[in-house]
């Protein structure tokens, strides 16, 4: 059973396991629920003079589901399998370093340095790209045709993007409900402010300032802060509106629920009235809700093992069935078409 109680901060030990969301100004998460805090996590907390906080005790009731399956189909899973491609692997150390740097950023707008951090922080970034081979993997199943340049550049606008929300009141960032109409208002302003604080920086490229000034702008012009629409919108600009909608989805805010990927791929597959269909196509490719050998249910009540992933299909993988080593296509086989996974 689990135990929630609230503790003082200065109490707190590592491996204690949080109960609950911590938000920094910006409105983004630093500690996720149910995190098992570490020495680093909970020097933070102190320094961001936090009280006290809920940690979770004990463990979940629900019994742990075994699989029996026989060697045959080990054998079959194993001969079809095909790995997923590479995922950028970011050590401890180099969290912690982005971490800090990205808060620094968003703390310091005017300091002289600031475009150090920046690029500190995008190298750290672009290393991992490199040591993983995720460029010519990851940014490669985008399909828009970026240089290593262009890259580095819409790294720099992603991290930058919500830099004008730490003019944004603190009240209006971390209210615990709905915006009224006022304060969503305010909040709207985020773009312009953020770009007005990097416009004169001439370390940054146009494209970059254009996407931290766009990203919030939609294809059909319902968007903001330039109501901008179709090609008036940047590259930059559209591939961040992607990404910044998922992110938004899946992460827990004090207001809601984090939705679950699957639930926000979903959502973005619905949204080709707002974004732009190229870069839905484009996220399609990239992202891995089911990582091979994850175990999943069907709607069928089989139990099955994801052997491979089908790019642009991120919720139609193929799987075998523990039980009795049926594959299903789910992308491609017209008979699996009612067959989804729960």
């Amino acid at each position: 059973m689990i135990k929630r109680k609230f503790i003082s901060v200065r109490l707190l030990t590592p491996g204690m396991v949080i109960d609950q969301s911590i938000i920094d100004g910006t409105g983004r998460v630093l500690i996720h629920r149910k995190t098992a805090l570490d020495d680093y996590m909970i020097y933070s907390l102190r320094k961001m003079s936090i009280g006290g906080v809920y940690i979770r005790e004990g463990e979940e009731s629900d019994e742990e589901i075994t699989y029996n399956i026989s060697p045959e189909v080990m054998e079959k899973i194993e001969k079809v399998k095909v790995p997923d491609r590479a995922k950028i692997e970011l050590h401890e150390s180099v969290k912690k370093r982005v971490a800090e740097g990205i808060q620094f950023l968003y703390s310091n707008p005017d300091s002289p340095s600031f475009m150090d951090a920046t690029n500190n922080v995008s190298s750290e970034l672009m290393k991992a790209l490199e040591e993983n081979d995720a460029l010519a993997v990851d940014v490669g199943a985008l399909k828009v045709r970026l240089s290593t340049k262009e890259v580095q550049q819409i790294g720099v606008s992603g991290l930058l993007h919500d830099l004008g929300k730490s003019r944004i009141p603190n009240e209006i960032l971390n209210k615990p409900g709905r915006l009224t109409e006022e304060e969503f208002e305010i909040m709207k302003t985020h773009p312009v402010l953020g770009y007005n604080m990097i416009k004169d920086k001439p370390e940054l490229s146009t494209a970059t300032k254009l996407g931290v000034l766009q990203h919030h702008e939609k294809m059909n012009g319902n968007g903001y802060p330039l109501k901008l629409q179709g090609d008036q919108i940047t590259p930059f600009a559209r591939i961040l509106s992607v990404a910044d909608i998922y992110d938004a989805l899946v992460t827990e805010r004090p207001y809601k629920d984090a939705f679950s990927p699957r639930d926000a791929v979903e959502m973005i597959m619905a949204m080709t009235g707002d974004l732009d269909i190229h870069m839905i196509q484009s996220f399609l490719n990239s992202v891995i809700l089911y990582p091979v050998d994850s175990i999943i249910k069907l709607s069928t009540g089989e139990f099955a093992k994801i052997v491979q992933n089908i790019p642009g299909y991120p919720t139609r993988p193929t799987v075998i069935t523990l039980n009795h080593g049926q594959i299903y296509a789910l992308a491609s086989d017209i008979k699996c078409a009612s067959i989804i996974i729960i």
